[in-house]
């Protein structure tokens, strides 16, 4: 009865058109008023202590960052290193997106303000060089969406804050994954770039990469500072994102000298209003999430999922078809703040490792960002691109299949993740 009230009133309240936030809220209500609890001022309480949290500070920080870099010519610089290196070669242009992704990935940690970027640089390229602009915008929206997986992240922050797990641990366990999912990207658009007859860009000169190195140098410094400080403990997740927002507005007001004071007010509204959405929905999340654990939820879960308690994987699979499903009709960081308290216990219970099975979650979530019919990050690019949702969903599928594929393998082997985050923890 617990689920049916749950699930009832959380996607009756969605049905209706009701903010998703707001939708939370009423959902933890209607299980306080089932269990026979109601106290408006316990869901105040909650709601106060959802955002009264330290980790989740990295968020506007990372936030700040991801615009910063945007606006003041870093992400820029990452664009015009790749096309120096590999901008020459057949496909080249498609193997500079997925690239520039991976690094964007490891300075942002947003899939939105990676797609925004690289959409508004590669796409109109990519056009002119005569590739498919529908196969050019589904390979930008499925690279933008390393951008959750290689740190800084902030759906593991998010996941880490309601899953009560280490963020350290899900940042350094979601770098080898998200390599894995570059190199599948990679795969495909070699097959797909061999048949089209597209111009390639000149091959420059070994003084113009040089040049376009150095120009980026301060750039690349910045995932390098935020890893290296991780792994020795020199700071918290909640410090590294201060770090990067300090570091990308030194880099550029003074380096690059591209962000003047008011373009800076600009950018400084837009990460709070991010941050505002995203930080109310985790103070309304935690309503529903007290509940979830006072009713047992995850114990009911458990006993639905018994036949597969016994066999990990089995598990597994059922939990990322699941999420799957979600993903096409919720964006991520609801999803997060919704599954993680119910789903966490219940892969505790089966033995799997909360943190290998975070770093899948949240794959799977990312993914998610690129299924119809919401597709947050598809959106991005075709307002960004000019692109209509029906010509950029023809060109995402074969980009999305390889991503799943990368997904099933990371189920069926375990150690892809666990081993190197083993290794990258000491």
């Amino acid at each position: 009865m617990t689920i049916v009230v749950f699930l009832g009133s959380l996607l009756g309240a969605m049905a209706i058109g009701m903010p998703i936030a707001f939708a939370l809220i009423l959902c933890g209500v209607a299980l306080m008023y089932q269990q026979d609890l109601f106290d408006a001022q316990i869901v105040a309480q909650n709601i106060i202590n959802g955002a009264d949290s330290f980790p989740l500070m990295a968020v506007p920080f990372f936030m700040l960052a991801g615009e910063i870099m945007n606006e003041g010519g870093l992400s820029r610089r990452i664009v015009n290193l790749a096309l120096a290196l590999v901008g020459h070669i057949r496909g080249g242009l498609g193997f500079v997106a997925i690239f520039a992704a991976c690094v964007l990935a490891s300075l942002s940690g947003s899939a939105v303000a990676d797609a925004a970027a690289l959409s508004a640089l590669l796409v109109p390229m990519m056009i002119k060089a005569g590739h498919d602009p529908a196969r050019s915008g589904g390979l930008i929206a499925s690279g933008a969406i390393i951008g959750p997986i290689i740190p800084p992240s902030i759906g593991f922050i998010i996941f880490g804050v309601a899953g009560n797990l280490s963020i350290t641990k899900l940042f350094l366990a979601g770098i080898a994954p998200g390599i894995l999912i570059g190199l599948a990207l990679c795969a495909t658009w070699w097959w797909i770039a061999r048949k089209e007859g597209a111009s390639l860009p000149p091959r420059q000169s070994g003084e113009q990469r040089r040049r376009a190195f150095f120009e980026s140098l301060w750039a690349l410094f910045l995932p390098v500072i935020i890893i290296v400080g991780l792994k020795l403990g020199i700071f918290t997740p909640t410090e590294a994102a201060v770090v990067a927002a300090v570091y990308s507005l030194f880099v550029a007001t003074c380096i690059y000298r591209e962000l003047g004071l008011a373009q800076l007010y600009a950018v400084l509204v837009s990460a709070a209003k991010v941050t505002s959405v995203v930080m109310f929905l985790v103070a309304a999340a935690l309503v529903s999430a007290w509940l979830i654990t006072v009713a047992d939820l995850p114990g009911q879960v458990t006993e639905l999922l018994a036949p597969f308690m016994d066999s990990p994987k089995l598990l597994m699979l059922m939990i990322m078809l699941l999420v799957v499903a979600v993903g096409t009709a919720m964006d991520m960081t609801p999803t997060i703040l919704i599954l993680t308290p119910v789903l966490v216990p219940v892969v505790k219970e089966a033995g799997i490792d909360p943190i290998y099975f975070g770093v899948l979650f949240i794959i799977n979530n990312a993914i998610g960002l690129i299924t119809p019919p919401v597709g947050t990050v598809l959106n991005v690019v075709c307002g960004s691109a000019k692109l209509s949702m029906d010509e950029i969903m023809k060109g995402v599928w074969p980009f999305l299949l390889a991503e799943l594929a990368v997904l099933l393998l990371l189920v069926l082997f375990p150690s892809l993740v666990t081993a190197p985050a083993a290794w990258l923890a000491g």
